[in-house]
């Protein structure tokens, strides 16, 4: 029976796999991973089945996710080639920084020929519980019937943005929830050299950060007109927000999203 398969068992492939099943996706899943551990876990997490080896797992995929770490993209593709069995038309990279014409020349280069149909995925974590944001991309070669399935596929576990693949490395620094982890950490620290507990700076840190942006979800106000409702002239609130900004909170938030890019470019280049 075919399958959904993924080559690599790491965090974002364990993400993907409890979101699609707390979504209800019964479909059959194999993994494989060289690292018997991971798969063990997979398997009793997300019941998912393993492969034992590379060529079983291709042999089985109707659809094959690439999710192994940006500098092994070219290994994999060449192991693929040499296993001895056909891969789908339909693949799609996790690998980030590494954008669509980089996987066709790396097709190439494993004598894998030119019949594969590469999408690429940026699946936030977020999507193991249902949250996620997943921006695509997809090769000219696509089609659209396969957009369809792979859009179909990550909007079970969140939300789902086809955008250029150019545009692929900044929304994947932008997308991260690590600046929502950043910024609670630092905000919580902020407050707990002011005088707050360690819990209480926490509390008062998550509200300010998670219930503030559902509120501007849920509210339908733009984000324009809340920042000037907040900012009463003389108040807290405008107070904090023009010290913040005099001590270089928007240019610190723009060197950290142009490093994350100049990374991802990096892994191109791997």
């Amino acid at each position: 029976m075919k399958a959904i398969v993924f080559l690599g068992g790491g965090r974002i492939t364990s993400a993907l796999l409890s979101g699609l099943r707390l979504a209800g996706d019964k479909r059959e899943i194999v993994v494989y991973d060289r690292h018997a551990e991971k798969l063990r876990t997979l398997r009793r997490e997300s019941r998912v089945e393993t492969a034992r080896d590379l060529k079983s797992a291709v042999a089985r995929a109707e659809m094959l996710i690439a999710a192994v770490r940006p500098a092994s993209v070219r290994e994999m593709l060449d192991e693929v080639a040499a296993c001895g069995a056909a891969p789908p038309e339909l693949c799609i990279s996790l690998a980030a920084g590494i954008p669509l014409h980089k996987l066709r020349a790396s097709l190439a280069r494993s004598r894998l020929g030119r019949s594969i149909h590469w999408a690429r995925a940026m699946p936030s974590p977020v999507c193991r519980i249902g949250r996620g944001l997943t921006p695509v991309s997809f090769d000219r070669s696509v089609t659209r019937a396969e957009r369809i399935r792979v859009r179909r596929l990550f909007e079970q576990v969140g939300l789902v943005l086809e955008i250029p693949d150019r545009q692929m490395d900044t929304i994947t620094a932008t997308h991260s929830p690590s600046h929502g982890y950043h910024a609670l950490a630092t905000l919580a620290k902020a407050a707990e050299r002011a005088g707050l507990n360690r819990a209480t700076a926490m509390t008062a840190a998550a509200h300010a950060l998670g219930e503030s942006i559902a509120y501007w979800r849920a509210s339908g106000v733009s984000l324009d007109d809340l920042l000037h409702e907040a900012a009463t002239p003389g108040g807290i609130a405008a107070a904090t927000m023009s010290a913040m900004d005099a001590a270089g909170y928007p240019r610190a938030v723009e060197k950290g999203i142009r490093a994350g890019i100049k990374r991802a470019r990096r892994n191109a280049r791997l």
